[in-house]
């Protein structure tokens, strides 16, 4: 499983346009149920956001969905600072949302 985060800051007058594109890839993801893709999504005081996504190696991709594609269209236009991108290991989670194990 690969883990990456994802930090930026956004104009204020384009955090709330951020944030409705943010919620259509969550709505998309609900509705198509992909196995194997953990997401989440912060928003901080300042208008920065963090992106935390875990994806399986079968899993897919964040980016093969529509309104991912959509939200990434126009980012750079809506940001401030430039995204800030890290691999991380995942040391806890709870809940996990794996209810598959006791």
């Amino acid at each position: 499983m690969k883990t990456v985060v994802v930090r930026y800051k956004v104009k204020p007058e384009k955090a709330e346009e951020n944030q409705r594109l943010i919620q259509e890839v969550f709505a998309e993801l609900g509705a198509k149920a992909p196995v194997g893709l953990q997401y989440l999504v912060l928003r901080l005081e300042d208008d920065s956001f963090v992106h935390l996504a875990s994806v399986a190696d079968n899993a897919p991709q964040l980016a093969t969905f529509s309104t991912f594609q959509r939200f990434r269209r126009d980012a750079e236009a809506r940001r401030l600072t430039a995204p800030e991108s890290h691999s991380a290991t995942i040391i806890g989670n709870y809940p996990s949302g794996d209810r598959s194990s006791p």
